[in-house]
């Protein structure tokens, strides 16, 4: 057991709650942080007007000749007029004691030059600092000329006080704001989550409810959203490869199954029989050899069996190359010339070209079609193995004469050990697949595979037909 402890993972909902609580966290702090320089820089704007202001009334006020004699006469009358505790307002020719000096809290002012007397008073002029308990203040100085000529200094300044405990309680608020919206959020964005999740729930649910046995069920895309409804047929479409897949190996299980019960019992029987009493070396020779042919049987049938449950897999496996048709069906012919002149079979092939196809599937496909034919053909008669391009496929057709194959029986003739005439199958070890992978053949190349029987009793020609698509 690993000493490593698992962490238990972490609810999509609540992960997701919990990010778009911080997005919106941090949109919200953004925004105050915004306001909050917004209103800091119109509270130092302010600040500037106002003593560039006072600087102006009074620089504008002695420089219409009023007497400075009846400004220096109360001081506390400036007192008043400031309002403030802590603003200052200086009144000092240049080199003398000053004439007004309002400055309570006796603030040092920064350095700053003051605006000559031609010169009109700006915003640019005024100067930032900090009172010794670190309160910023705004300052201004200006030089007027009074009526005997000479020069008076005037400074203010505006220690900005009130202003940052305003500005102390607006960041309070923007910081109790951006907490109730997280946890606001985060609540509703939790619910909302969980709402938006019922569907994929539903949809967990319904795929929990699938077993091995109800494969054939499919997840609903009714009521699903459309993000959800992608993968709902994405899982749908895995389902149905999946079973395929199931059906495959159960047909495969139940095919060999049922197959192999009966000879398998025979080879039994066989050997019970034969251990029964003791037997010649002949005897036991021909016991041999009959139950080889038998397990030879039976190991053809277990690798064409397999082959079906495999064909639906081996799609992309297929290794097309191109093929010459003329000469794929005459080393077809001569693979069963053999066999088919002990029955006084004649061979034919027509036809030339060349077709695209994977060339050992092709083999075994028309290989298939001529044992068939060889098989149940008519003694003394033709087979015809003909290949011809007809519009944007190539047809490959193997045609014998035999007995007429009723409509109802060619429609099952691909199936699975099925038999047309099991009395004339009993005895040629066939195992009622060979048609059948014919079919699976012709599938994993796009194609299909028909069969025709044409003419009536006592004689009719049956015709099978390989159809393979021409690549566009």
């Amino acid at each position: 057991m690993s000493g490593r402890t698992s962490r238990r993972p972490v609810s999509l909902t609540l992960r997701t709650a919990t990010l778009f609580a911080l997005v919106a966290a941090l949109v919200v702090s953004g925004t105050g942080g915004y306001l909050f320089s917004a209103m800091r820089q119109e509270m130092t704007l302010r600040s500037d007007l106002q003593v560039t202001g006072r600087v102006e009334y009074f620089r504008h006020l002695l420089g219409q000749r009023f007497p400075l004699a009846r400004l220096t006469a109360n001081n506390g009358l400036f007192e008043n007029m400031l309002g403030n505790e802590q603003d200052v307002l200086i009144f000092q020719i240049p080199g003398q004691k000053p004439l007004i000096n309002v400055n309570p809290a006796r603030v040092a002012l920064p350095p700053i030059a003051p605006t000559p007397p031609e010169q009109a008073q700006t915003l640019a002029a005024v100067r930032g600092g900090e009172t010794a308990q670190g309160v910023p203040l705004r300052a201004a100085s200006a030089m007027v000329r009074l009526e005997d000529g000479s020069l008076l200094q005037i400074s203010a300044a505006h220690v900005m006080a009130n202003e940052q405990k305003m500005l102390a309680r607006y960041l309070w608020r923007i910081v109790a704001a951006v907490a109730v919206a997280f946890l606001l959020i985060a609540l509703l964005g939790y619910g909302v989550m969980r709402r938006g999740l019922k569907p994929l729930w539903r949809m967990a649910a319904q795929a929990s409810q699938i077993a091995p046995n109800t494969l054939s069920t499919r997840l609903s895309e009714q009521g699903a959203p459309k993000e959800l409804q992608q993968l709902t047929r994405s899982f749908n479409a895995m389902l149905d490869r999946l079973n395929e897949g199931y059906q495959r190996l159960t047909q495969f299980s139940a095919d060999l199954a049922h197959e192999i019960r009966t000879p398998v019992g025979a080879l039994m029987g066989q050997c019970q029989v034969a251990l029964y009493q003791p037997r010649s070396v002949e005897e036991y020779e021909t016991l041999l050899s009959n139950n080889m042919d038998e397990l030879e049987r039976i190991s053809r049938m277990v690798e064409n069996i397999l082959f079906l449950a495999r064909a639906g897999e081996a799609q992309s496996a297929l290794n097309y190359s191109r093929l010459d048709v003329a000469l794929e069906l005459r080393r077809v012919a001569d693979y069963f010339e053999g066999l088919a002149e002990e029955r006084g079979i004649a061979l034919s092939c027509e036809g030339e070209g060349a077709l695209e196809a994977d060339a050992m599937l092709f083999q075994r496909a028309l290989s298939n079609l001529v044992a068939n034919a060889v098989r149940y053909a008519d003694e003394n008669s033709l087979i015809v193995l003909r290949a011809e391009r007809r519009a944007d496929a190539w047809w490959v057709q193997v045609i014998n004469q035999g007995k007429p194959i009723a409509p109802a029986q060619l429609e099952k003739l691909f199936d699975r050990f099925y038999r047309a005439d099991p009395a004339r199958s009993a005895g040629n070890h066939a195992s009622g697949l060979g048609l059948s992978i014919v079919r699976a053949i012709m599938t994993l190349h796009g194609g299909e595979v028909r069969a025709e029987c044409i003419g009536r009793a006592p004689v009719a020609n049956i015709l099978f037909s390989l159809r393979f698509p021409i690549a566009q």
